[in-house]
């Protein structure tokens, strides 16, 4: 098997996992290589995702690294199924490879939760909101950059509006109902359409007042995509520099804990389903 010039997000995972498993085995890459059979080169290259690994192989590395969790083993075993090609591999060579991960991410997710506190949800926005947003980049983007963003954002939303939708909860503070961002027309719409989705059975909306006063974090956009197993589940966060996806053991708990926190202080579906329309009505 050739080796990958740029190994997708989960094929990267696989390999993290792998070299998790091999360090809590208290193993060096050449002691591993030596038990598997495998020079140390390969070991690391499987590890950062740069050569691909069977399912079969899977098993017989998490098997000798001492791995006894047979679900988890499976599940890590599923994710080197064969891609095939997928709706954003035409903008592989339009986009940055963060907002590729980000749509493979979310398409493979069991359920999905996102916190809020500027920004309405990429996959709720409204064609008109999502293209003034990727206006305000920095630096800026050429029309065409920003018409391929705008696509490739309005295509995510597969993984609410698809024939097989994905459970999705949204944590949104007051702040990011009340930006304006198109002026009210859009914002308007935008809202709109958030009520609308929040109708939907495979979608929650939660709202945080600004009366609720203080509220955990440090205000950016964290996404928390599960997966089959919770030891595969990812967060994903928002910067100007870029996407970022964390998935180390104690990284996730600190973010399950976030988003509970989150939660906590936020309105229930109802009244937050409410809360929108009477912002609406404002504008």
């Amino acid at each position: 098997m050739p080796p990958r010039n740029a190994p997708t997000g989960r094929q990267r995972r696989v390999g993290a996992e792998l070299r998790k498993l091999r360090e809590r085995a208290g193993l060096a890459t050449r002691e591993a290589g030596q038990l598997l059979s495998v020079n140390a080169a390969r070991i690391s290259s499987i590890e950062s995702g740069r050569f691909g690994v069977s399912a079969e192989r899977v098993r017989m590395f998490a098997h000798n690294y001492g791995c006894a969790d047979e679900t988890y083993i499976a599940a890590l075993a599923d994710m080197t199924a064969g891609r095939g090609h997928q709706w954003w591999d035409e903008y592989r060579d339009l986009l940055p490879s963060g907002l590729l991960d980000l749509a493979e991410l979310e398409h493979h997710a069991i359920s999905i939760s996102t916190a809020q506190i500027a920004h309405l949800p990429g996959v709720m926005q409204t064609v008109d909101y999502a293209r003034v947003i990727f206006r305000q980049s920095i630096p800026a983007l050429s029309p065409p950059e920003i018409e391929h963003r705008v696509s490739h954002r309005i295509k995510r939303q597969e993984i609410i509006y698809g024939d097989d939708p994905t459970p999705f909860k949204a944590i949104l503070h007051e702040a990011a109902l009340r930006m304006q961002f198109g002026g009210r027309r859009v914002a308007r719409e935008q809202l709109a359409r958030v009520a609308e989705l929040s109708e939907l059975p495979h979608v929650s909306v939660l709202v945080i007042p600004y009366s609720a006063g203080a509220f955990p974090g440090a205000g950016q956009t964290v996404l928390y995509a599960s997966g089959s197993v919770p030891q595969l589940d990812t967060v994903q966060l928002d910067s100007e520099h870029g996407s970022e996806c964390l998935y180390a053991d104690y990284q996730l708990e600190k973010y399950r804990t976030f988003m509970r926190r989150f939660e906590d202080v936020a309105l229930r579906e109802a009244e937050s389903r409410d809360f929108v329309h009477n912002v609406i009505s404002e504008l």
